[in-house]
């Protein structure tokens, strides 16, 4: 590696929870995505040079944000005194439930382990991807930094020890979301959930995540369609989110198979049996949205397979 030497490199945006599992279960989406390029610098130290598209609201302290904190923990762990140079480019908006500080750090580990000739396994990344979370909202999960590592959907089976399982799921399973352009920090949308649930309660949402696996392995679409259902979060922190069950409503009325809060929100999120129906369902959650006077944007893709991208 030369001090000449620079990656960029996109991470993409997530959909945690799915539903009904709560901190289990996440997957990635195509748009939008961070962007981190990397360079080497002849200082020893980790510098954040730039952000763009936050606002200015994110810290260039390299152990207050979430990119610097994921290649500091890595640097740690391979006893390297290296210097690096940081820009960090948002396209996913801060509080907005996609897994943006997510994506920020699995860019930036992503592109650190290239540079460094691949130390470490992609999976291998995530303990320090799992770092940088919980300086952003205090606790390490990693039902988005695992999907936008890894691709596609991801199992959370275990936190310790860490044990993550990639799900496969049907061909042609689209996901539309939707962001509401107001922000809802995660620590305020975690606040809202109850601190102990009935077993009853907890009995019929380990159903739903069961069924939903079976349905993601089996291709069966009714099925993932009928678990998608959450009654742990939702039912709280819906009302933080103007219009949700509106929005929600008018998913359903477009054949969405399911539809409910991405992450700890205010996005929202509809898994279609195809892109025709996808399209449909976020075009008629947008109709909600400007009827109500809250701009919002619109996100179409596939499942994400690849998980992060270096770009040229």
């Amino acid at each position: 590696m030369n001090n000449n030497q620079s990656i960029r490199v996109f991470a993409p945006a997530t959909v945690a929870n799915v539903a009904c599992g709560f901190d289990v279960l996440g997957f990635a989406i195509e748009q939008p995505g961070d962007e981190v390029i990397l360079r080497p610098n002849k200082e020893g130290k980790v510098i954040v040079k730039q952000i763009t598209g936050d606002g200015g609201k994110l810290s260039l302290d390299p152990t207050q944000n979430t990119a610097g904190v994921s290649i500091l923990k890595m640097l740690e762990a391979l006893s390297s005194n290296q210097g690096f140079d940081i820009e960090l480019h948002k396209k996913i908006g801060l509080g907005s439930g996609l897994g943006s500080s997510a994506s920020s750090s699995v860019a930036a580990a992503y592109a650190l382990n290239i540079l460094l000739g691949n130390p470490f396994k992609t999976n291998e990344l995530l303990p320090f991807t799992m770092e940088a979370e919980r300086i952003a909202c205090g606790s390490a999960h990693a039902d988005n930094v695992a999907p936008s590592l890894m691709g596609g959907f991801v199992l959370i089976r275990s936190y310790a020890p860490l044990d993550v399982v990639r799900i496969p799921h049907p061909e042609g399973l689209h996901c539309t979301v939707i962001h509401p352009s107001i922000e809802l920090r995660t620590e305020d949308s975690r606040k809202a959930l109850p601190q102990m649930i009935e077993l009853k309660k907890a009995v019929k949402q380990w159903g739903n995540i069961g069924g939903l696996i079976s349905g993601l392995f089996m291709n069966d679409f009714s099925l993932i369609g009928k678990s998608l259902e959450d009654i742990i979060a939702e039912p709280y922190r819906a009302k933080l989110i103007p219009g949700f069950y509106e929005m929600k409503n008018a998913a359903m009325e477009a054949s969405a198979l399911g539809c409910s809060i991405s992450g700890s929100g205010p996005s929202v999120f509809a898994l279609c049996k195809d892109e025709k129906t996808a399209i449909e369902s976020g075009r008629k959650m947008k109709e909600i949205m400007d009827q109500m006077g809250i701009a919002s944007n619109i996100y179409t893709s596939p499942i994400n397979h690849s998980g992060p991208q270096i770009r040229e």
